[in-house]
């Protein structure tokens, strides 16, 4: 699970290491958005995102990897590009009209978990384990140790 800024560059860096360990270890990635106060475009696209989450997660995934992939490239007008080039019209009004207000509610329930939880920087990284003994969760601090320490999780 990991709580991350799309507009974040350390999140950018983070998530292809993120998709390759669910990738590799056949364990879900649990995105949750966590939009910086700092970061001027990063809501608008994540509410992008989930708007492509609810059609196809998939598309979601590819989406966010995209952002990241070209952050430095972005600028506050991420959700006019998007209507105009991804979606074309009709999807895009529906991104920015009823569709994003619901997309964006996800996105503000998850960042009012994040709050909850007192998180105060992206990414936060949980891994989370499913069964009844050992530890529920563990934060993940060290990213060069993410393997190590999910094979550990496993173990347990």
């Amino acid at each position: 699970m990991v709580f991350e800024d799309l507009q974040c560059p350390r999140c950018g860096n983070v998530a292809p290491l993120l998709a390759a360990a669910s990738r590799t270890y056949k364990i879900p990635l649990v995105q949750h958005d966590f939009p910086l106060p700092m970061h001027n475009w990063s809501f608008d696209a994540a509410v992008i995102a989930r708007y492509f989450d609810t059609h196809s997660k998939e598309i979601g995934d590819e989406f966010r990897a995209n952002v990241f992939a070209h952050q430095m490239e972005i600028n506050r007008r991420i959700c006019g590009i998007c209507r105009e080039v991804c979606l074309g019209s009709q999807a895009g009004a529906a991104v920015c009209g009823r569709s994003g207000q619901q997309t964006g509610g996800l996105v503000r329930a998850d960042k009012d978990v994040a709050v909850n939880l007192h998180l105060t920087h992206t990414p936060t990284i949980y891994l989370v384990s499913s069964k009844a003994s050992g530890k529920p969760y563990v934060e993940v601090t060290d990213t060069n140790q993410l393997y190590v320490m999910i094979d550990a999780m496993k173990k347990e």
